[in-house]
């Protein structure tokens, strides 16, 4: 069952609110906060297939948008802002006493991490989902700096195929510096998880990603 509502958020130039999507697991085991990647919303598809069927595996999941979604722009604000609206979801999440891990796609993963590096951000662990090492083609503008200062488990879901990663040696390395990192390979997965000469809605690619992420929120 979903549920949506809304949370207000202290931004640094001042309050707003942003939207949620609650799917709610019914005897959870805990909570996994979920954002959408730079280019869509949480009632993205593949979001919301993925939080449905963390859902049936025994996890709470809340989908949420960052403020540029709110207020009907395309393009990620300021990173200040994605990493204040993380907090007050995980700030959220805690207050049922559950554990809580954060999860993103791309874009919001990223937040996560950088949230997550700086500190105070009470999380089990983290899980990207595709993770933007640099942009397409541009392995000389690597965003890896922060992760080495990250103490919690973190979990890369990566396509093979996936050219935010590429060369793999970059990438490779680059989990190499984590303090405590795991990687699972999606055979022939691109950046969305999509797999050439198979064809499959993304909210059925979501789902498909569920049981990784189950066995690794333990």
């Amino acid at each position: 069952m979903t549920a949506e509502g809304s949370l207000a958020v202290a931004l640094p130039g001042g309050e707003t609110s942003v939207s949620l999507a609650v799917d709610a697991a019914e005897s959870p085991r805990g909570i996994v906060a979920l954002a959408h990647g730079a280019g869509a919303g949480m009632r993205h598809p593949f979001l919301a297939g993925l939080g449905a069927a963390l859902a049936g595996e025994g996890l709470t999941v809340i989908r949420f948008n960052f403020p540029y979604v709110e207020a009907g722009r395309r393009m990620p604000g300021r990173p200040a802002d994605a990493i204040a609206t993380w907090r007050a979801v995980v700030d959220h999440a805690s207050g049922d006493g559950l554990p809580v891990w954060a999860a993103g796609k791309s874009y919001g993963g990223r937040m996560a991490s950088m949230a997550a590096a700086e500190g105070d951000f009470p999380v089990r662990g983290l899980i990207y989902l595709g993770y933007p090492l640099h942009p397409p083609g541009r392995p000389d503008r690597p965003r890896a700096e922060h992760l080495p200062a990250i103490g919690v488990p973190q979990l890369f879901v990566e396509g093979e195929n996936d050219p935010f990663i590429q060369p793999r040696e970059q990438f490779d390395a680059v989990v190499s510096t984590c303090q405590d990192a795991t990687v699972s390979w999606i055979e022939g997965g691109d950046h969305s998880f999509a797999v050439k000469g198979r064809k499959r809605a993304a909210d059925v690619i979501g789902a498909e990603l569920a049981p990784i992420v189950a066995a690794f929120v333990r």
